[in-house]
């Protein structure tokens, strides 16, 4: 049986109410930004409510994935340092593999890997419009992998038959994180044999078998692309993720937009509309689509061309200083169809030069 663990004076944590005085004195703040400000986690901050605003909720994640058609219409957030992805639609098309869960419908299309799913909770917020209601991810470092919030198409009353049914016993207010794992350190470019990677790069039958490529030369994402050769992969002005968006909604060109961490990729499918750019923030702000890419944060942009069955698959990625992925970006496209000739073309006119 769930047993009650309420917050009170006595076993509030320090955490907590370190968290209460900030919001007290920043009532404005975002929980990821007040979490740097604080030195902790945002999940951290999060469990500081359960017993009371939160619910602390554990099961076998691939289960409680098939139990989300039941919200009806939802908004996911999935995001990394510096770009946010949110989607209004349905759950649908799931399918779940011990380590892995997938979501095709074309409104919420998710990469979900359950290894990096440790914390879950379920929020309650207050807002000027009311409660706002929401099912959030954590992994081992208390750092978001997914969120999925109600909106006013929701079906309230299946989200509190879901949060009832894995409520765990310990309503605790805190949770225990660990560091996150170092940056895989980069080798030297001449211990690579270039010639052997640029063959096997040209080998590709699908764009995912570039992790393996990866994997078999030990060799970073940003690394790959600088020894693939410039037919291969080229690098191009940051600006370019810019002029990508914007001649994108110029045209009515339908885009792919990634956007990922260790636990959950999130995938935009169609045209864009409006192309936003306001304090270093770059956003696409359409109905049932926001993006969000903190552009002033983008190190490096490449255009890179991978070999499939179906043709070349052309992307626009996006690294940050640390060479971390920050987005990708393609044409509309499926399996068994060669990409669209104009983004070909597009991804084409945001390299400066021609390719060697």
């Amino acid at each position: 049986m769930n047993t009650e663990t309420k917050i009170t004076p006595e076993n509030k944590t320090p955490l907590a109410e370190r968290w209460q005085n900030f919001k007290a004195e920043n009532p404005k703040v975002r929980i990821r930004n007040a979490a740097a400000e604080l030195g902790v986690s945002e999940g951290e901050l999060v469990a500081t409510s359960c017993g009371d605003t939160v619910t602390r909720i554990d099961a076998e994640w691939g289960k409680l994935l098939k139990k989300l058609p039941k919200l009806g219409e939802v908004l996911v957030i999935t995001r990394n340092d510096y770009a946010v992805h949110e989607k209004v639609g349905k759950f649908a098309k799931i399918s779940v593999q011990p380590s892995h869960g997938l979501v095709v419908n074309r409104e919420i299309d998710l990469r979900i890997f359950f290894g990096s799913w440790h914390h879950g909770f379920a929020v309650t917020e207050e807002t000027q419009k009311g409660p706002r209601y929401s099912l959030q991810f954590f992994d081992l470092t208390g750092t978001s992998v997914h969120k999925i919030y109600l909106t006013d198409n929701s079906d309230k009353e299946a989200y509190d038959e879901l949060v009832a049914f894995y409520k765990t016993d310990d309503q605790t207010p805190l949770i225990t994180v660990s560091s996150a794992p170092a940056p895989k350190a980069e080798g030297p470019d001449e211990a690579v044999d270039q010639n052997a990677f640029r063959n096997h790069w040209d080998a590709m039958q699908d764009t995912h078998d570039f992790m393996g490529l990866l994997r078999e030369f030990d060799v970073t994402r940003t690394q790959a692309l600088r020894l693939a050769g410039e037919s291969r992969a080229v690098q191009v002005p940051v600006a370019s993720f810019e002029k990508a968006l914007m001649s994108s909604a110029e045209t009515g060109l339908s885009i792919m937009v990634f956007v990922g961490n260790r636990g959950c990729i999130q995938i935009h499918t169609g045209p864009i509309k409006r192309v936003v750019n306001v304090q270093g923030w770059l956003n696409i702000l359409d109905p049932g689509f926001d993006l969000h890419v903190r552009d002033t944060e983008i190190s490096e942009a490449w255009v890179v061309r991978k070999p499939t069955r179906d043709g070349i698959v052309t992307s626009l990625e996006l690294f940050d200083k640390h060479g971390q992925e920050i987005l990708l970006m393609f044409g509309e496209r499926k399996p068994g169809v060669k990409e669209l000739t104009e983004w070909s073309s597009l991804a084409e006119s945001l390299v400066v030069g021609k390719a060697a």
